[in-house]
């Protein structure tokens, strides 16, 4: 048995809720499952291995609120590591490393930047040395963390805008990235239609099983077909889908009859898939073929059986319509689900074997449900966002990102998922104003990275039943929030 200790100064220093959400990872980033204990101000982590380890935590730093933040590699012992110093240490070396890596692509640090480096490493100096005085040394700790995230957000800053100038200067309009919406269940209004317009350049429309086929054997196309005919209407290329959502709110109930027998579910899973496809063939630009394939715990569907649904909807897209792109999609690609439970493959792992296995894959599909638990993403910051898409680009297929975050955190009765929100980017949790600005810092980066090519804003409105609380872009009375005017605003700096 296996077991890192940590010491938080003060003992409040983080909330029982974020010390809940900690967990480690080995050295090729996958979660280990693991018990937390924090009590007395120890943050205690125990696991079957005992291997070195780095701790993952979601910690609040001044002016920012939460930010999910990772140790370098550590050895076990018996001492406990002071955990705010070990943070500093763990985000500074990520952001050397960083720096180097981006001075390759001609990026080179200003001499303001050098010295905010070198003010956290004079702050992580003092705290190393100060440890003897908790307090003093998580002093120290906290403000070379802010240096170090202050200085990461100016780099990135600096990075979107070279990569974004030289990608337009080699790359054709038709080939920049795709900046997309979810036009939801329901048909959009007048003013809101312009409204997406103004931000988007593409459309999400989904094909949930569950809201097509309801009752076995009725098809519902209604919806699906006015918001396709309305995007041929004004230009707006479609990406249909996703024709399978593995979890409970994706497959219709009457599915739930037939739990066990896998050899008729996936027949069912056949039929639908057909025709749909058949539907749509000639009428949308990328197909969207499967969701949440790794995490979808429904009918008792085991890894294997997930993977078989997944190919199987791929296959038979791929057959009846053999030219459009076709994706298959992860949801929550930094893995902390994998923490609580366990799981025989990494979201990682199950897209490399299906790339392995030869499919003729368009893209690989990233969900990001930033901000909520259980069931999303943990807040992060502009360093690890680039770096996780840098690791899923090894597989060496374009990347479709799906996002959503929240603009409040009151009870939302409309809302009928499990997730709630969670540690926003501001002091004062989320709301539009925080929203807004994780849209702002994110999505520009998401756009500049060369395997990124397209960007959906995953739930449109809140004015009508949807997955995830206070998510939408327009609001429960289908006014727009902030957010939805910087996203028009991106897309005219970046993709124009």
């Amino acid at each position: 048995m296996g077991l890192m200790r940590f010491m938080v100064a003060p003992p409040n220093r983080i909330s029982a809720a974020a010390a809940a959400r900690a967990y480690l990872v080995g050295a090729e980033q996958i979660p280990w499952v693991g018990r937390v204990q924090f009590s007395d101000g120890i943050l205690s982590v125990t696991r079957n291995e005992s291997d070195s380890a780095c701790l993952c935590v979601p910690y609040p730093v001044t002016g920012r609120g939460e930010v999910t933040l990772s140790t370098g590699t550590l050895i076990e012992r018996f001492a406990p590591y002071q955990l705010s110093v070990e943070l500093a240490r763990g985000k500074i070396n990520q952001l050397r490393g960083q720096i180097v890596e981006w001075q390759t692509l001609g990026i080179q640090p200003k001499e303001h930047h050098q010295a905010s480096l070198r003010e956290a490493l004079q702050h992580l100096s003092r705290a190393v040395t100060s440890q003897s005085d908790p307090a003093a040394a998580a002093q120290h700790a906290d403000r070379a963390i802010q240096c170090a995230l202050d200085l990461a957000d100016l780099l990135a800053a600096r990075y979107v805008k070279k990569v974004v100038l030289a990608r337009r200067r080699a790359t054709t309009p038709q080939r920049l990235p795709l900046l997309g919406g979810n036009l939801g269940s329901r048909l959009l209004r007048a003013t809101a239609a312009s409204q997406f317009r103004a931000a988007f350049n593409t459309a999400s429309v989904p094909l949930k099983w569950r809201d097509v086929e309801a009752q076995e054997g009725t098809y519902h196309w209604e919806v699906p077909d006015r918001q396709i005919e309305w995007c041929h209407g004004h230009g707006i290329p479609v990406i249909a889908g996703p024709l399978l959502q593995l979890d409970d709110r994706g497959l219709p109930d009457w599915l739930a009859i037939w739990q066990g027998d896998f050899d008729n579910i996936l027949a069912f899973v056949s039929d639908y898939v057909e025709t749909a496809v058949h539907r749509y063939c000639g009428k949308v630009g990328a197909w969207q073929c499967a969701a949440r394939v790794n995490i979808g715990d429904v009918l008792g569907l085991a890894d294997e059986d997930r993977l078989r649904i997944a190919v199987r909807a791929f296959e038979i897209t791929r057959k009846i319509d053999p030219h459009t792109p076709a994706i298959l999609s992860f949801d929550q690609p930094w893995g902390e689900y994998m923490a609580r439970s366990e799981r025989d493959l990494s979201p990682l792992h199950f897209a490399d074997i299906l790339v392995r296995s030869g499919l003729d894959l368009s893209g690989i599909g990233l969900e990001l449900n930033v901000g909520y638990w259980p069931g999303g993403s943990y807040m992060r910051d502009a360093l690890d966002w680039s770096r996780m898409i840098d690791r899923w680009a090894v597989l060496g297929l374009p990347l479709w990102i799906f996002v959503t975050t929240p603009a409040g955190e009151a009870a939302d009765e409309k809302a009928y998922g499990r997730a709630k929100p969670i540690g926003g980017p501001l002091p004062g949790g989320w709301s539009p104003q925080a929203q807004r600005q994780w849209t702002r810092q994110v999505i520009p980066l998401l756009l500049s990275k060369p395997a990124v090519r397209a960007v959906i804003y995953n739930q449109l409105c809140d004015a009508h039943a949807h997955e995830l609380p206070h998510g939408g872009l327009l609001d429960a009375d289908d006014n727009p929030r902030p957010a939805m005017g910087t996203l028009a605003k991106v897309r005219r700096k970046y993709l124009s």
